[in-house]
């Protein structure tokens, strides 16, 4: 995967980034509980409207440096209606630092890759790790639904 693919992530991401506020900031706070399976109550949601069109900017900016809160802060910023321009702008400057911040550390890891054994090998038993990890959420998700189902029969 070289740099001719970079055009086309920063386009997917400014998609989905898009979609996700058109989506599910076109309905009121009634409609957007609804819309999550009654996962949010609405008086949740109005709350969080409020506090997103008095903070709404500076919260986006510093959610967009946070992992993991960077996905999700589309939702609130579609429900209390931000500008979109707004939104592209404080998205733009807030993921910035992170992208470059990873970028950076993406060089100087790549820098040492061929020259480093000892780097190599501690990525290598990462992906066990990791691949560890994975299996272990799966099984974990498809016991809890398993018990979920049969759970109701008894």
């Amino acid at each position: 995967m070289g740099c001719e693919n970079h055009p086309r992530a920063v386009q997917r991401a400014g998609g989905a980034s898009h979609g996700a506020w058109e989506l599910l900031g076109t309905g009121r706070a009634g409609a957007a509980a609804e819309a999550t399976g009654g996962q949010a109550r609405a008086s949740e949601l109005e709350r969080a409207e409020r506090f997103f069109a008095r903070y709404g900017a500076v919260t986006v900016f510093i959610c967009r440096l946070l992992p993991v809160v960077r996905t999700f802060i589309a939702f609130p910023a579609g429900l209390a209606r931000m500008p979109m321009l707004k939104f592209q702008i404080y998205t733009f400057v807030g993921s910035w630092p992170w992208c470059f911040g990873l970028a950076y550390v993406g060089v100087a890891l790549g820098a040492r890759w061929d020259s480093d054994p000892e780097l190599r090998r501690l990525f290598h038993e990462s992906d066990a790790l990791i691949l560890l990890v994975l299996i272990a959420g799966f099984a974990w998700f498809v016991w809890s639904r398993w018990r979920e189902t049969h759970s109701g029969r008894r």
